[in-house]
């Protein structure tokens, strides 16, 4: 089962870091990037943008998934935040940032940032949902039974 539904296997996601400067709010970036991603939702969505989300540092650090000392608060808690998006291709995404409408968006929410931005794509190597309960259960019931067998 797809994790983003009509995202194709060979897909591209694109990743963007934004570090607020020190005089801009969470408010103003949400404000800003509704605006871009409505604007790619309504111009891109026939021309390669499968979707996409935007994600605020929450300032946990995972100890158990961290490999590098022991964990404090992230100092860019709320100050960093990540907009992930998902195209058919990486030209399509490209395309995209050429649009008229698209640019003068995209400069108000770089005005916000104090890391500038490099937006990095990836090709995509898997994606899933979790399964059901039901789906889970048969899962572990399988391992357990092949587990044995083998």
């Amino acid at each position: 089962m797809a994790l983003i539904k009509n995202f194709p296997s060979d897909g591209v996601v694109t990743v963007n870091r934004v570090i607020l400067k020190p005089e801009y709010t969470i408010d103003d970036l949400q404000e800003r990037v509704a605006m871009l991603c409505e604007n790619v939702k309504t111009y891109h969505s026939d021309t390669g943008f499968v979707g996409g989300f935007v994600a605020l540092n929450s300032g946990n650090i995972s100890n158990e998934g961290s490999t590098v000392g022991q964990t404090v608060e992230s100092p860019l808690k709320d100050k960093e935040a990540i907009i992930v998006t998902f195209w058919r291709t990486f030209e399509d995404h490209e395309e995209s940032h050429k649009s008229e409408t698209f640019q003068p968006l995209f400069e108000q929410v770089l005005e916000l940032c104090e890391n500038g931005n490099e937006e990095l794509a990836y090709n995509m190597l898997w994606s899933g949902a979790a399964y059901s309960p039901e789906e889970a259960k048969a899962a572990r019931e399988a391992k357990e039974k092949y587990a044995k067998a083998g």
